[in-house]
């Protein structure tokens, strides 16, 4: 690539509220149960897709990398109920996890995100959601109602916890937007 042909471009500042989704994510996967399948269980997720001879991505077919929730964790800052288990992960490429986020499967998979399957152009898309169809319907997935099973007093404080380190994510950034603005003064005093 020639020296003209790269453009030249500064990195965005840095915001530290800019992680508060992280912070939520990190909240409810800190208490979402995990069972480990057995292998049995594994190979019987990938006959379901038609993994027999290889893992792919089960949303665009390219090379798995992951496994992903086929059902979100987390919608609108709190828990679905979902868990980690095999009936709700599919395999899937580090493009797609990410680019699905907290999306519902299909909508997402057909939608307009950056990086879906149907943004990218990929083929059999129907055929890939008729798989998935069949494996959404293969196992009832647990779903736990975590506020129940916590108990009202500790499911309250975990949330305050939660709001308590956003607040302080806020008063920190106005901190480093004076920190900021004092570091350009001077920089333009000197």
């Amino acid at each position: 690539m020639s020296r003209t042909a790269f453009r030249f471009a500064m990195p965005d500042a840095v915001r530290i509220t800019g992680r508060s989704s992280s912070i939520t994510n990190s909240f409810v996967n800190g208490i979402v149960p995990i069972i480990k399948p057995t292998a049995e269980q594994v190979d019987e997720a990938l006959a379901v897709l038609g993994m027999e001879d290889g893992v792919v991505c089960a949303y665009c077919g390219d090379t798995a990398t992951e496994w992903d929730h086929l059902r979100p964790l987390v919608r609108e800052q709190k828990p679905t109920g979902y868990i980690h288990e095999i009936h709700n992960l599919v395999p899937a490429c580090g493009k797609c996890n990410q680019s699905k986020g907290n999306q519902e499967w299909r909508t997402w998979m057909f939608g307009p995100a950056r990086l879906s399957p149907a943004t990218r152009g990929i083929a059999g898309l129907a055929q890939r959601a008729e798989v998935l169809e069949r494996y959404a319907q293969w196992g009832e997935p647990t779903r736990v109602d975590f506020a129940d099973a916590a108990g009202h007093e500790l499911w309250e404080k975990h949330w305050a916890n939660h709001a308590a380190i956003l607040q302080l994510m806020r008063e920190a950034e106005s901190t480093a937007a004076l920190i900021r603005a004092r570091i350009a003064a001077a920089e333009r005093g000197a």
